[in-house]
């Protein structure tokens, strides 16, 4: 199928992005379950929860579940997996070169398929046969750790049987478009207040609420503005 044959690719629906530099991570934890909550008040949805490994965020978003009782399916995103087999990949294979991206590939298909254990002991094993040394041999054992330790959150066979997302790179481009590409600018100078504002017009914006939000702010001026000159004193001034 030629370029030019292809669908288009699916856009999401009913879509809900925000920032905050004023909050803390648990506000904004808190926030995210109570939209999840707005939209499946009766937890009927499977709830995917995409994560980059960070143990204070797992540790919020683990409370939060708890608090709500709700069962989340927890998901590590797959790009950051492939962090870690590059550079386990350069203890057997020289870098830049196609036998590094072989052995790279090879490794991540099978992690696909749900065998991130199977492939944690093989590259152990790999190492222990060519008697790499602790320090030669410390990100092959970085990586082997890091899949064993996440291995529950590593079940992409499944979740992309269940049609579940498992990279966060749709997430991280938000970031950039709604937080980098204002607050980074050049030249530009931000306080706390200033910053939290903007960054609700934009996620307005981004999340295709901002017509809505702009007639409602518009109804509230009117409102307050009648309400100020109903009172009498405004009306013996005028």
């Amino acid at each position: 199928m030629g370029l030019e044959e292809r669908p288009g690719n699916p856009r999401a629906r009913n879509k809900r992005v925000w920032a905050s530099v004023e909050k803390e991570p648990e506000a904004v934890t808190e926030e995210m379950f109570q939209e999840a909550l707005r939209r499946d008040p009766w937890r009927r949805r499977p709830w995917v929860v995409l994560v980059d490994g960070n143990e204070q965020q797992l540790k919020l978003i683990k409370d939060a579940a708890k608090r709500h009782r709700v069962n989340i399916t927890l998901v590590l995103d797959f790009v950051h997996v492939l962090e870690y087999l590059w550079k386990a990949a350069y203890c057997f294979k020289e870098e830049g070169t196609e036998a590094a991206e072989a052995w790279v590939a090879e490794r991540a298909l099978k992690i696909l398929k749900g065998k991130a254990s199977d492939v944690a002991a093989g590259m152990r094993r790999s190492a222990t046969l060519r008697k790499l040394s602790d320090t030669d041999r410390k990100p092959v054992d970085t990586c082997a750790d890091y899949l064993l330790k996440y291995n529950p959150m590593l079940r992409y066979d499944q979740c992309l049987s269940e049609g579940f997302p498992i990279a966060t790179g749709v997430i991280e481009g938000a970031c950039r478009h709604l937080v980098k590409d204002r607050m980074d600018i050049t030249g530009a100078r931000w306080g706390i207040k200033s910053a939290e504002a903007v960054l609700k017009l934009r996620s307005l914006q981004s999340s295709g609420d901002f017509d809505d939000y702009w007639e409602f702010y518009k109804r509230q001026g009117v409102k307050q503005h009648r309400s100020r000159y109903a009172t009498p004193d405004f009306a013996r001034a005028a």
